[in-house]
């Protein structure tokens, strides 16, 4: 069992005597503090946060993280209060172990809701100090090590959670070394049978390998002496879970993984790097389009190499890494790099912080930043937690602006996604793109090297369709963020439109209303203000009627008001076609101004508009007191969607030919279905924007005209 004494001489060898006192100190104090309680392996508590430590040690933290490492259990378990580590270790120590600990204290309604609330609490105190994350990430590593005294449902739930959440995290923030045990670990215990099977394959073809490998690093080290490079040729095994993930995101069977031969050629400077890069391109054939530099633009964590693949000896396929001492050190430790060589004036080793661990800190900053704007946009922590998972599996594309600063985003961006990764006013406002010049959908996926511009509209907004096809978490949130605001606006305005539409027949208007009314109203039904009112009416979850006849009932009754009223009379509310996302239009009827038609009220969507003659009418006989009585607007300036079908001749160019006479026709084409019905027919299904039945009539009428259709209707 770890001792405090082996902790002590591990951070001896870089820490100052006066600091490992404070470590040895912290662990007197939080042994005291644990006293008497056990994990569930049966063992003394304190054996935990002692080998949390020992993890940060390895990676040469500094003694404040050691201390919060020790401590990080205390403000959770025990009844100590965060003033008291304040008091004794100071304020930074305090805010280090108070980021980690849980929220335990506050009720949830659920597992996922703590969950959520928690991993925010934690990635806000990240925001501040990065070292929280570090003291997680060590603290899951050792849970995850002793995890054998769990339930296996337990143990299944914290090893999905590690490789969902704290390994991604692991890798964004580039700390190689644990994010690979935690993908083991993680990989063992949620599918056992698997990474058993896995793990014997892999000792049975490492006999065959040997030759191969040893042919190929004498080759390596033959040419690279030749060239006078010096350097290390280090042989990569490739990790289970890795192989395992390989294996399933492209459908490979094992040889195809496991028959790749890794080589990582460590050099000692930058120059070097790609001085070998073109020697053992010499020596072995390179894969075209293969070839990736990370050194001139890193990844998102701030990791960079060389890398390449090579047809070897026998047709074997090579990944070769080549990358500086100092790089290797980032890619292995990631942020912790920042404090690894960090000098403190009077430390041991006192070496100055290179722009290689400079680099990594400011990526982990920047993503930090974006993790606090994801923050203050998400609607709830579950939405937060969410959207943080997106943002976790970063697989990049690289993309330049047309000025030539190169931008980075996930795999599979679209331009909407880039659009908001420059600005969110960008985002909102975006109506096209241009990629390498041409003129694309906002929903094109990217890809490396592409030149994009956005094309913007003062008139430009959010629509609700690119939720369907955005993959960055601030995309996203920024979209459903301004539709939630504009659908807000719009339902308040729909619904002091229905309540005085309800109250005309009253002869009364909402003005009317006086103070002690809209009291007793707020009373009755449980809402805070006018705004709520009117937003809960227009979303349809308070009903218009309801609440007129109380406002009315309660009006006569304190005025003793004996008018006559005509509760008979019913006024059709307009249907503008501007109303926004609280009025839609449903694609079962497609009703365009013209039709009859009536308005169904549906909690949470406003009022929904069918055409009186559509089929699904039917379906809502049982519920008459959520039908409206709606008509259209005189002049509406707007178009609407309709569906036709029509019948053509099997000859070329004929839809061509119709497209060209709906275009001619002032209507634009939405979408095109085309079914076979014979060698002799085709069924085409056409959906197009017209602005009224007479536009639509107009537009049917020039289709008839042409030879090559035999039958058209409206759908």
């Amino acid at each position: 069992m770890l001792t405090i004494n082996e902790l002590s001489k591990l951070i001896g060898t870089y820490l100052q005597t006066d600091q490992v006192e404070k470590v040895q100190r912290a662990y007197q104090f939080s042994a005291k503090a644990h006293e008497g309680q056990k994990r569930k392996s049966g063992e003394p508590y304190i054996h935990h946060p002692l080998e949390v430590a020992y993890i940060l040690g390895e990676m040469h933290m500094d003694h404040q993280t050691l201390m919060a490492a020790i401590l990080h259990d205390v403000i959770e378990d025990t009844p100590t209060a965060k003033t008291v580590i304040s008091r004794k270790f100071g304020k930074g120590v305090a805010e280090l172990v108070d980021g980690v600990s849980k929220l335990d204290k506050i009720e949830f309604e659920s597992f996922a809701e703590a969950q959520a609330h928690n991993f925010r609490k934690m990635l806000m105190a990240m925001s501040n100090d990065i070292r929280v994350i570090l003291v997680k990430l060590a603290d899951r590593l050792h849970n995850m090590r002793t995890l054998e005294a769990l339930k296996p449902e337990k143990r299944r739930r914290i090893a999905r959670e590690t490789l969902e959440v704290y390994a991604p995290i692991a890798l964004r923030l580039g700390v190689n070394s644990i994010r690979l045990e935690l993908e083991e670990l993680g990989f063992s215990t949620l599918y056992p049978m698997r990474y058993r099977i896995l793990n014997e394959q892999i000792n049975k073809a490492r006999g065959h390998r040997k030759e191969i490998i040893s042919k190929i690093r004498t080759a390596l080290k033959r040419r690279m002496r030749q060239e006078k490079i010096p350097g290390q040729i280090l042989g990569r095994e490739k990790h289970l879970y890795g192989i395992y993930m390989k294996m399933k995101e492209q459908h490979l069977s094992f040889s195809d993984v496991y028959d790749v031969y890794a080589f990582r050629l460590i050099v000692d400077n930058v120059d070097t790097c790609y001085r070998t890069i073109g020697t053992v391109h010499n020596l072995y054939k390179p894969v075209p389009g293969k070839f990736k530099d990370y050194i001139a633009i890193p990844k998102a964590n701030g990791y960079q190499s060389l890398h390449t693949v090579l047809f070897g000896p026998y047709g074997v396929p090579i990944e070769i890494q080549i990358r500086t001492n100092e790089i290797d050190d980032v890619a292995e430790a990631g942020i912790a790099a920042h404090w690894l060589y960090k000098a403190e004036g009077k430390s041991k080793k006192s070496v100055r912080l290179t722009n290689d661990r400079s680099s990594a800190h400011r990526r982990a900053r920047e993503w930090l930043r974006n993790i606090v704007e994801l923050n203050k946009s998400a609607g709830n922590p579950e939405e937060f937690f969410e959207n943080v998972k997106i943002d976790l599996f970063p697989d990049d594309v690289y993309i330049f602006t047309p000025k030539g600063k190169i931008m980075e985003l996930p795999y599979g961006a679209t331009a909407v996604d880039f659009a908001y990764s420059i600005h969110t006013d960008i985002g909102n406002r975006c109506v096209g793109t241009r990629i390498n010049r041409k003129l694309f959908p906002l929903g094109t996926q990217l890809a490396s090297g592409q030149t994009v511009e956005i094309i913007t509209a003062t008139s430009g907004r959010p629509d609700p369709a690119w939720l369907n096809f955005v993959v960055t978490a601030k995309a996203r949130t920024q979209i459903r963020h301004f539709l939630k605001n504009l659908q807000h606006s719009e339902a308040i305005a729909l619904g002091k439109r229905l309540l005085n539409r309800e109250l005309a027949p009253f002869a009364y208007t909402y003005q009317d209303i006086t103070e002690t009314d809209m009291k007793y109203l707020f009373s009755e039904n449980k809402i805070e203000s006018e705004d709520q009112l009117f937003q809960e009416i227009g979303l349809g979850n308070k009903f218009a009627p309801l609440i007129a006849r109380q406002l009315i009932a309660f009006e006569k009754l304190t005025k003793q008001d004996d008018k006559k009223i005509d509760t008979n009379e019913s006024t059709p509310l307009s249907i503008k076609g501007t109303e926004g996302m609280v009025v839609s239009f449903p694609k079962c009827c497609y009703p365009i101004p013209g039709d009859p038609i009536h308005g169904f009220i549906t909690s949470g969507r406003g009022i929904v508009v069918h055409r009186q003659s559509c089929k699904n009418i039917a379906e809502y006989q049982n519920h008459q007191e959520k039908w409206i009585h709606v008509d259209w607007e005189a002049d509406i300036d707007r178009e609407f969607q309709v569906k036709i079908r029509m019948n053509a001749s099997n000859q070329r160019g004929v839809l061509a030919t119709v497209s060209s006479t709906i275009a001619d026709a002032s209507a634009n084409i939405v979408n095109v279905e085309m079914k076979d019905r014979d060698d002799r027919y085709t069924s085409l299904f056409f959906i197009i924007e017209v602005q009224s039945r007479v536009h639509l009539a107009n537009v049917l009428r020039r289709v008839k005209t042409l030879k090559s259709i035999s039958q058209i209707t409206r759908t």
